[in-house]
């Protein structure tokens, strides 16, 4: 016979269901009080592979990286789609609004606040194959005869920015490319996923378009309205730097950019200026200022790529963006409140070169100043004391190997460079340094690492003491005779 069970056993499914609305109620308010404080507006476009729609569902790197932020901070992720010229005014014009992805460009600098970068790239000039066009500047390419852009991006307002008048506007970067390939515009400027992205789009390939000249790289934000919290900021930053750290932005720039190279939490960059820093023949970033990076992220264990530019690119790069450094860079009276110092690392001696047996002498400043062509290296040091004592006979180039063979080849009356890299440009080219004379001693001041105004003053003291205690133990002078002497 089977045993009854007593009654107390059971629980009436009236207090389950009571039970079970405690409890969701519970959750309900468990949910509301972690629920965010400060409620967000998020706004972007549609930029394929950062963001963009597919089968009416919001994806890209941007959009997942955020959802995992929006998770872990309980905050609702939802996305108003526009086209960039509205998105951008709606995001300077909306208390709340955070505007992804935006890249950070000086000229945007202040009128947003920023958390990242999340993305870096590079900006190229594209023609199609058969163009005839050849670029040795930037400002070669305001001789172009269309290039095509779109309203309000980075990119436009920099070209804008630097002159130039010969821009045609596109509706979007599929409409952009298809004038490219029709032959409606002469170039476009463009990173490399997005031109992939576009002419997929078109049923065609990067193969289809050629690079002509890498403009400048810009690093991508999510951008904040200035009314947000620095607090808000944090929180996002934050989260950005904990994703980075455990391999998720890392995976991210895998499926959308089939890239690994993803900007860290503080960006290096130097210049081709050897032997201060240079690539090699094996193409290692190498150098007397290179070598000290190394060892000092090596004690701190450090674990950073350094990135080869030009100076002008990295240069502006170091005014706009947090958490920045750049060597090396000679610390001038100008440049003193632009940026937070590491050094001395050496010193330069800049003097202006005219070419041996070319009969020109330069005595004084002002016999420097009556020259016809007098040639520097754009946001160099030398470029920017110059422009300040009003120079207006000066030919400039981001590239110092230009300026050098455009001295030898005699389509500038002298050129302004320094005496530690000039033997090693020379070289390059395929000249003698004796094929150069020093004319004239235009100053001599210390170089040092620099890092932007707004990174953290724990790193740069991190950085200081370290080299400090590098000059102390020797390893200093180890490296600089290796390189210097």
């Amino acid at each position: 016979m089977k045993q009854k069970l007593p009654m107390r056993r059971f629980m009436p499914l009236y207090n389950l269901l009571a039970l079970a609305v405690i409890l969701l109620f519970s959750q309900c308010e468990k949910n509301n009080e972690d629920r965010y404080d400060y409620p967000l507006k998020f706004i972007t476009e549609d930029y394929k592979p950062f963001n963009y729609l597919e089968n009416s569902t919001l994806t890209g790197l941007a959009p997942d990286l955020l959802r995992e932020i929006c998770e872990e901070l309980n905050i609702p992720f939802e996305v108003t789609v526009l086209p960039w010229d509205e998105a951008y005014e709606l995001a300077q014009n909306t208390e709340n609004a955070v505007l992804f992805s935006t890249d950070l460009e000086t000229g945007r600098k202040d009128l947003f606040k920023w958390a990242g970068p999340i993305v870096s790239t590079d900006w190229l000039f594209y023609t199609t194959p058969q163009s005839l066009i050849t670029l040795e500047s930037l400002e070669d390419a305001k001789n172009v005869g269309k290039i095509g852009v779109l309203e309000d991006y980075s990119i436009e307002q920099y070209l804008k920015g630097q002159g130039f008048t010969n821009l045609v506007y596109c509706t979007d970067n599929v409409d952009a490319f298809d004038k490219l390939l029709k032959g409606e515009i002469d170039m476009y400027p463009s990173d490399r996923y997005t031109a992939e992205a576009a002419l997929k789009e078109l049923n065609k390939t990067i193969y289809n378009v050629t690079d002509k000249w890498v403009i400048k790289t810009t690093l991508t934000y999510i951008a904040f309205n200035k009314n947000v919290p620095d607090e808000v900021v944090a929180d996002f930053q934050r989260e950005i730097d904990r994703l980075k750290a455990v391999g998720t932005l890392k995976a991210l720039t895998q499926t959308y950019f089939n890239s690994s190279a993803f900007p860290g939490t503080l960006q290096i960059y130097t210049e081709q200026y050897p032997p201060l820093s240079f690539r090699d023949q094996l193409g290692d970033i190498t150098g007397f200022g290179s070598d000290i990076a190394y060892e000092i992220m090596k004690r701190n264990r450090i674990f950073a790529d350094i990135r080869l530019s030009n100076w002008d690119n990295g240069y502006n790069l170091a005014l706009s963006n947090p958490n920045f450094c750049l060597f090396t860079m000679d610390r001038t009276e100008a440049r003193q409140n632009l940026f937070q110092w590491v050094g001395p690392i050496g010193t330069n001696t800049t003097y202006i070169y005219t070419k041996t047996g070319s009969g020109i002498t330069i005595a004084s400043i002002d016999d420097a100043r009556a020259l016809n062509k007098l040639g520097t290296v754009s946001s160099w040091f030398s470029d920017q004391r110059l422009r300040e004592l009003g120079f207006t006979n000066l030919v400039s180039d981001s590239d110092p190997a230009i300026m050098a063979e455009k001295l030898l080849k005699g389509e500038v009356d002298a050129f302004v460079c320094s005496s530690v890299t000039f033997p090693y440009i020379l070289k390059e080219l395929g000249y003698h340094y004796t094929e150069v004379e020093p004319a004239y001693s235009l100053m001599s001041s210390d170089y040092y690492i620099a890092f932007s105004k707004n990174t953290s003053s724990a790193i740069v003291n991190q950085w200081q003491t370290t080299l400090d205690a590098m000059k102390q133990d020797g390893t200093y002078d180890d490296i600089f005779r290796k390189w210097l002497q």
